[in-house]
């Protein structure tokens, strides 16, 4: 039994290839839909409800490593002006010893051969992304990258920032990503829809800076909502529990929701929340917020504010598995920190004083507000949960039933008609 998993752009040929794929090889095949999360991750919960045992996943791919199923990528292949692409590469780096890097959608990985045989013999100092999946990675080597699916080794003595970035694909979540994380390199792309090759004129400052600012949103959050973005990518678990113990040692409560994909109008119903942070996949996780009602981060983002022992060093980390014990970008939680000893910082938003330090794990208690509550005419010390907190701060609370304050009277009878002229009121002539 094999599940194959299509793109939406694709389903209308589902049903053709999982009719050849039975009869080529007489196993079952189970069609997935819409999938409950990215298009572009494996979807193992909805294979194992129909008891695969592997998965063919059809176009566009994060290549995030699954937990369980063995998966055969199967990209396709976008028309690629190969000769067109080399040309804008020549136009824009004119100069034949320029150190570039060439990385490429997963749908144009099949022309890269023929590119760096028109390229390498002019370009010396180039150097092509290989694409990394299906099975665990092997050591990695003095100066290599690992990142987004994608391999390659840096040989220059300055290391990465020595090289330009070329990218072969449409402007995307893909490409936002490969800036961010490698934001020392200038990029260059082309487009091959189009077939216009450009410097990418992004800001990638302005980027960083709005990412910092949701930096500064997530410290002064008292409770942030943990959204399962993935249930197939492997240490999502890991992250989950990590990330719960950070903010339980912050001082912050935390809810893990499983909404699906997010949109505005399911996260506006979790008000109470001051913000998200979202578990999901390297080109997922970035998301763009200035519709939603609360802001939402990143894993690197919310162990920035929370996690005193990291610190901004200018290297933006997109996958979270970097952050998971063993990863190369791992840090420990540092230790506990007196509450007399602890010094406060302000917020650069809202001006008012918060704590940085981290609680003691044995100690800490997770954090509840509490207020004086009148039961029976006792006043007693009440814990207050963050959603009564919420509730409690707003002007309107709902319709107020008032006993004993509105003076009793006799039901009469109202008024009759519509409202544009009831029969009580006399209509004006024109």
């Amino acid at each position: 039994q094999v599940a194959l998993q299509f793109p939406d752009e694709l389903l209308a040929d589902a049903a053709a290839v999982a009719a050849r794929m039975e009869a080529a090889t007489g196993a079952e095949m189970f069609v997935l839909g819409d999938t409950t999360y990215g298009s572009c991750c494996v979807d193992e919960v909805a294979a194992e409800h129909a008891g695969a045992e592997a998965v063919l996943h059809y176009g566009p791919a994060c290549l995030s490593p699954c937990r369980k199923l063995p998966v055969l990528h199967i990209f396709g292949q976008q028309p690629l002006d190969v000769g067109r692409c080399a040309e804008a590469f020549r136009e824009l780096y004119p100069e034949r010893q320029s150190r570039v890097v060439v990385l490429s959608d997963v749908v144009y990985a099949y022309a890269m051969g023929e590119l760096e045989q028109q390229l390498c013999p002019e370009y010396p100092n180039i150097i092509f992304s290989r694409l990394v999946y299906g099975g665990p990675p092997g050591p990695a080597l003095p100066g290599e990258e690992r990142k987004f699916g994608r391999q390659f080794l840096v040989e220059a003595p300055g290391g990465l920032q020595d090289y330009a970035m070329f990218y072969v694909g449409a402007e995307g979540l893909a490409l936002t990503s490969f800036m961010l994380t490698w934001n020392c390199c200038p990029f260059s792309s082309f487009n091959p829809t189009t077939s216009c090759g450009r410097r990418e004129t992004l800001n990638v400052n302005r980027a960083l800076m709005r990412r910092l600012y949701l930096v500064e949103r997530a410290r002064d959050a008292r409770v942030v909502g943990i959204l399962v973005g993935t249930l197939g990518v492997v240490g999502y678990l890991t992250l989950l529990q990590h990330l719960r113990e950070l903010l339980r040692r912050a001082g912050k409560r935390s809810y893990t929701l499983a909404v699906g994909k997010p949109n505005p109008a399911k996260l506006a119903n979790f008000l109470e929340v001051d913000i998200f942070v979202l578990v999901a996949c390297a080109q997922n996780s970035l998301l763009d917020s200035s519709d939603f009602y609360r802001p939402i981060v990143t894993p690197y983002e919310l162990e920035l504010a929370c996690n005193p022992a990291r610190e901004w060093t200018g290297n933006y980390l997109m996958d979270f598995r970097d952050l998971l014990p063993g990863a190369c970008a791992h840090m420990e939680l540092p230790p506990a920190i007196p509450v007399a000893e602890a010094i406060p910082d302000i917020s650069l938003i809202t001006g008012d004083m918060r704590a940085t330090h981290l609680c003691d794990p044995q100690t800490s208690q997770l954090p509840c507000s509490t207020a004086l509550a009148c039961r029976d005419q006792t006043w007693a010390l009440a814990e207050i949960s963050p959603a009564a907190s919420f509730l409690e701060s707003r002007s309107w609370r709902g319709l107020e039933q008032q006993l004993g304050q509105t003076p009793v009277s006799k039901a009469v009878q109202g008024r009759r008609g519509i409202a544009i002229a009831y029969e009580d009121e006399e209509c004006e002539q024109p």
